[in-house]
C-alpha cells in the first residue's frame, strides 16, 4: 500500500535531506565495494551520511571487539541522526546485549531517531522492546540493500523514503495461493481483522536464541513476523517448536511468515518441505498463519515498526498491516 502520488508542496512532512548514521554492531564488513556503493547511493539521494569511526573495524569475525561495537551503538544513539542504519547483519549483537545503555537508545528514539536493520539486528530490536518498549524498524542494511551492484529494489527504496518523510502508514501484500484445509474445506487463512496489536519479530533463529532471557519481550495479543535464511525447513520447525513450547505462539493474534530463502531440500525429506512446516504450525495454534510477507533476506523488503501498535486485515489472499503515522 504505497501511494507515491502525493504532492510534496502541499504536504506537512519534511522532504528535505536526512542525516543517516552508518555503524557496524555485528559482523565485520567484508564487502567494502558494497559499503562504498551504499554510501554513495544514499548521498546521491541527497542525504547527509555520517560513517562511524569504527564502521570498518575488524576483530576476528566481528566489526571490532565487544567494547568497540558497544561504543559504536552509543555513538549512533548520541549522533542526533534521523536514521541509524547498520552496515550489515551476521552475528555479534546477542553477546553484547547486557552492555547496551537502553535508556540512551530509548531517549534517541523519543527524539525522533529511527534505528533500522535486519537479520542479527533482531537481537537489538527485541532487547530494546523488552527493556524500554520503544519502536525500532525492521528494514534494509547498507551493504546488502543500498550497496547492490545494480539498482536497489524500488519497493525497498520507496519504503525507506516513506520512513524518512513520515509517509509510511502500512504495508499490503498478496499471500501465497494455498489449498483449502483438507479436513474442513475452509481457506488456509481465514478473513481476519485484528485491531491494536503490537507488531514484533524478525529473524527466527535470533528470536529463538533469546527465549528465556531478559531480552525477549513478553508480547501478548501481538502480531509476530518471522523470516530466515540458510535454514532447512526442519530447522525452521524446530525453532518454531521452541517458541511454541515456551508459550509465545499461543499468545499471538497472528503469525506472519516472511521470506525463507537459500535452503535446499535433501533426499531424506521425502516431501517434507516448507509448506509442511506451515501446515503443521496451523494445527498447533489457533491464530491465523499468514504467508509471503515481503520481508527477509531478499531484495524486495518493506519496513516494519517493531514494537508499534498495528491493525491487521486479511481478505482472501490480500493482507494489510497498518500502523498510521509513526512520529
Amino acid at each position: 500500500m504505497h501511494d507515491h502520488h502525493h504532492d510534496p508542496f502541499h504536504c506537512d512532512h519534511d522532504h528535505g535531506p536526512k542525516h543517516i548514521y552508518i555503524y557496524s554492531p555485528s559482523s565485520a564488513v567484508r564487502d567494502k565495494a558494497a559499503f562504498k556503493r551504499g554510501i554513495a547511493r544514499l548521498k546521491a539521494l541527497g542525504h547527509e551520511v555520517e560513517v562511524d569511526a569504527d564502521a570498518l573495524a575488524t576483530h576476528t569475525r566481528f566489526a571490532g571487539d565487544d567494547a568497540t561495537r558497544l561504543a559504536a551503538i552509543h555513538r549512533a544513539a548520541a549522533s542526533g541522526a534521523d536514521v541509524a542504519l547498520i552496515s550489515r547483519g551476521g552475528y555479534g549483537l546477542s553477546r553484547i546485549l547486557p552492555g547496551i545503555r537502553y535508556k540512551a537508545v530509548a531517549k534517541a528514539i523519543e527524539k525522533g531517531m529511527h534505528f533500522v536493520g535486519v537479520s542479527d539486528f533482531t537481537a537489538f530490536q527485541l532487547a530494546v522492546l523488552a527493556k524500554t518498549g520503544a519502536t525500532t524498524w525492521a528494514g534494509p542494511s547498507l551493504g546488502a540493500d543500498f550497496g547492490v551492484a545494480g539498482e536497489p529494489d524500488d519497493i525497498m527504496e520507496a519504503c525507506f523514503d516513506d520512513l524518512l518523510t513520515g509517509h509510511g502508514e502500512g504495508t499490503g501484500w498478496r499471500m501465497h495461493k494455498e489449498q483449502p484445509n483438507a479436513a474442513t474445506g475452509k481457506p488456509a487463512v481465514p478473513n481476519v481483522y485484528v485491531k491494536s496489536a503490537t507488531l514484533w519479530g524478525g529473524n527466527l533463529a535470533v528470536q529463538a536464541s533469546l527465549v528465556g532471557t531478559p531480552y525477549f519481550p513478553q508480547v501478548k495479543g501481538g502480531v509476530l513476523f518471522i523470516e530466515d535464511v540458510h535454514e532447512h525447513p526442519y530447522r525452521i520447525e524446530r525453532m518454531l517448536t521452541q517458541l511454541l513450547h515456551a508459550g509465545v505462539l499461543a499468545q499471538q493474534k497472528a503469525v506472519v511468515l516472511g521470506q525463507f530463502t537459500n535452503f535446499k531440500l535433501a533426499p531424506h525429506d521425502k516431501g517434507y518441505k516448507l509448506q509442511s512446516v506451515v501446515d503443521w504450525l496451523r494445527t498447533q495454534i489457533k491464530a491465523p498463519v499468514l504467508t509471503n510477507l515481503p520481508f527477509g533476506h531478499v531484495e524486495t523488503k518493506v519496513l516494519l515498526p517493531v514494537g508499534a501498535t498495528v491493525s491487521l486485515s486479511v481478505e482472501e489472499r490480500d493482507a494489510l498491516i497498518y500502523w498510521g503515522h509513526q512520529h
